[in-house]
């Protein structure tokens, strides 16, 4: 294996696993309040409505995937639907800044939660934990997505406990209200905030050089791992509502917790262990995927070309790895969780106006791919994703 190549370890169960442990992270612990104070009792319709608006992006992601199955995904998407080639630069370190401080964000909120378990100072904990990453995620993609399939099965196994005693609970909820404009009004409200729970799915066209048959498995991880999180959060909502009395759970920071409260009683202390767990994921998942990118981009630009390297026993770009990582640690450090995520939200949502752009064109021009949409598909993603980045900018 040469320096410039990455090895190819991944398959489609871990790749699935890989998305939905970075779509589930640890704000599922606390965004499900604000939904349900915008949605109420539908609020699980409103988490499946997100993941619909999701969905053409998804598709638009899956069939480009097929098309150029190389890291750097979405830099190289743009530049062959667009033939902007400082453009393909510009979104390829978006995509890259936007996985730092998405990375940064989660951090921070983890140790968050770290510190209700101990008591340890939150700059230092960010340095180790961050350091305990990188070291992780230089060793190996097959060992570093091996441990967040581990952090998705315990974060996931701690919802699965949630909604165990949300459906055990004394029933809190009234009887549905009838549909009307306001609670159409309230439901589209609710998935607007509940789309960013969803971004994400992205991530996984990053790792295309390092995946096994990626034209025939990449697809598939899109899909499934969206699909997986959709039902996940739908059922984590409805056991929420069902359990909680609305007023108090849209004013609590912990709403989960509350739901075990309802049902099984105790401090649920548990789910603050875990919530670290899913922010450890979040993390680790970032900070493999935009190191990728800066690989990808390093073979397309000379000035990066120095991040093309990958280490020929390990196999994984460590110079990258290593950028990112201390950019993770300092930023976290720096800078409040709501900036991070709102910068987050608008970098992404900017990057999937450009993709779905991007495949319109390029089906107009070469129709044929190893796996299709519609050209309806990246026209939805492109007017869905449109708007939700208006909303965005306008919450600035």
């Amino acid at each position: 294996m040469t320096e410039d190549t990455l090895k190819r370890r991944i398959g489609p169960g871990l790749l699935t696993a890989y998305g939905v442990g970075v779509m589930v992270g640890a704000g599922i612990y606390v965004l499900i309040g604000a939904v349900a104070a915008e949605a109420g009792l539908y609020a699980p319709v409103a988490f499946v409505l997100a993941g619909l608006i999701a969905a053409p992006t998804a598709l638009a992601y899956a069939e480009f995937s097929t098309r150029f199955p190389e890291a750097a995904g979405e830099a190289l998407f743009v530049s062959e639907g667009l033939g902007l080639r400082w453009l393909a630069l510009v979104v390829g370190l978006a995509i890259v800044v936007s996985g730092t401080i998405s990375a940064a964000a989660v951090l921070r909120g983890g140790v968050g939660y770290l510190q209700l378990v101990v008591d340890v100072p939150a700059d230092w904990a960010i340095l180790a934990v961050g350091a305990a990453l990188i070291a992780v995620a230089m060793v190996g993609v097959l060992e570093s997505l091996a441990l967040a399939g581990l952090f998705t099965l315990i974060e996931v196994g701690g919802l699965m406990l949630v909604i165990w005693a949300g459906a055990g609970a004394d029933p809190q909820a009234v009887a549905l209200p009838s549909l009307s404009p306001a609670v159409f009004q309230g439901i589209a409200a609710g998935a607007g905030l509940a789309f960013f729970a969803f971004i994400g799915f992205e991530d996984i066209v990053n790792m295309a050089e390092e995946v096994r048959d990626p034209s025939r498995n990449m697809p598939r991880a899109i899909l499934w791992s969206l699909a997986l999180t959709a039902c996940l959060y739908a059922v984590v909502t409805w056991a929420a509502v069902r359990a909680v009395p609305l007023d108090i759970l849209a004013a609590s920071e912990r709403p989960l917790a509350l739901v075990w409260q309802a049902g099984q009683g105790g401090d649920a202390r548990f789910l603050s262990a875990i919530a670290v767990i899913a922010a450890l994921n979040g993390v680790l998942a970032q900070i493999v995927m935009a190191s990728r990118v800066l690989f990808g981009l390093g073979a397309r630009h000379a000035g990066l070309a120095m991040f093309h390297r990958a280490h020929p026993r390990l196999g994984t770009p460590l110079l990258a790895t290593a950028l990112i990582g201390a950019a993770v640690i300092f930023t976290a450090n720096v800078l409040p969780v709501a900036t991070l995520a709102r910068t987050t939200s608008t970098v992404l949502l900017s990057v999937f106006v450009a993709v779905n752009l991007a495949l319109i064109l390029l089906k107009r021009r070469a129709p044929d791919a190893p796996f299709r949409v519609p050209m309806a598909v990246p026209v939805a993603g492109l007017v869905l994703s449109g708007a939700a980045l208006a909303v965005t900018v306008l919450q600035f």
